[in-house]
């Protein structure tokens, strides 16, 4: 039950917050566009494919996968700051923070 609720929520936060942004960093695009750029960022758990076994439920992904480590997620914050990454960024930070709690979970 826990890993669906959080594949649920790298979908469910991003939606949330999608709107928010939008008004916040381009008020004329749509909170959708910036939900699918946010929501997008779940591809960065393809780093999965270089662990043994691929999927565990019992590992933390935070510190352990190379996209979920401390370097990758200083070059996260790194986009926090090009007003055309931003959003990306954000989605990152919020995928980390998602992995975090769900190791904190465990």
């Amino acid at each position: 039950m826990r890993g669906i609720l959080h594949i649920i929520a790298h979908f469910a936060v991003p939606g949330l917050l999608a709107p928010g942004l939008a008004k916040w960093i381009q008020p004329t695009k749509k909170w959708t566009h910036y939900w699918i750029l946010m929501s997008a960022t779940i591809l960065i758990d393809l780093d999965h494919l270089l662990a043994d076994p691929i999927y565990d439920p019992d590992r933390c992904s935070v510190g352990f996968h190379p996209l979920h480590t401390e370097w990758a997620i200083g070059l996260y914050v790194l986009l926090l700051f090009p007003k055309k990454t931003r959003v990306v960024g954000i989605g990152l930070l919020i995928h980390i923070l998602l992995d975090a709690i769900d190791c904190g979970m465990m």
